[in-house]
């Protein structure tokens, strides 16, 4: 992701909302400490750092899956990223159930480029990247395979999770690549 948004990196911030403290620390989690004195106030993880929202090739925000485990599925938060005068937690609220929302101010994504996906990737998927938009403005590929093309790029540069299917196919092909001989094979 961008490069200027590590310096959040090992820092915490905390909002409280009614009964409720949320601590969100960038690169590493999001939790919830429950400000009451009965005997079995809640205290957990809504969430760990996963991955990035990416829209219209611009990090909007911060995918934080994993946390702690909520009637049949793990809590998870959707951090966005909003311009601001200081780095401060600003509002919290639970759109569904187990899945939080967090805004997040900070001056760091005031520049309307900070927040660019291009810039942030290796000169190789910059090439892949603007070889698809030579593919889409040819013609020779849909809106569709353009997409596609542009989340396996965000996938190969760390910025997405890849499908667990994404991730079985290329445990396979790591097998049959180690055994692409007889001879191989035997050994």
């Amino acid at each position: 992701g961008p490069a200027h948004l590590f310096r959040l990196a090992g820092k915490c911030f905390s909002f409280v909302e009614s009964t409720y403290k949320y601590e969100f620390c960038p690169f590493h989690n999001v939790t919830q400490h429950e400000q009451t004195f009965r005997w079995n106030a809640y205290s957990g993880i809504l969430g760990i750092w996963h991955e990035w929202e990416i829209e219209n090739n611009t990090f909007v925000g911060m995918w934080m899956r994993e946390g702690d485990s909520c009637e049949t599925k793990s809590r998870q938060t959707k951090v966005h990223l909003v311009c601001g005068k200081s780095n401060k937690l600003a509002y919290v609220s639970e759109p569904t159930t187990c899945v939080y929302s967090l805004t997040f101010e900070t001056p760091l994504v005031c520049h309307p480029h900070s927040l660019l996906v291009y810039p942030t990737l290796t000169e190789a998927l910059q090439m892949k990247w603007d070889e698809a938009e030579q593919l889409l403005f040819d013609e020779l590929i849909t809106d569709q395979g353009y997409r596609k093309i542009l989340k396996d790029i965000f996938e190969e540069a760390g910025l997405l999770k890849a499908t667990e299917e994404k991730e079985i196919e290329k445990q396979n092909k790591k097998i049959s690549l180690e055994f692409e001989t007889v001879e191989k094979c035997s050994k």
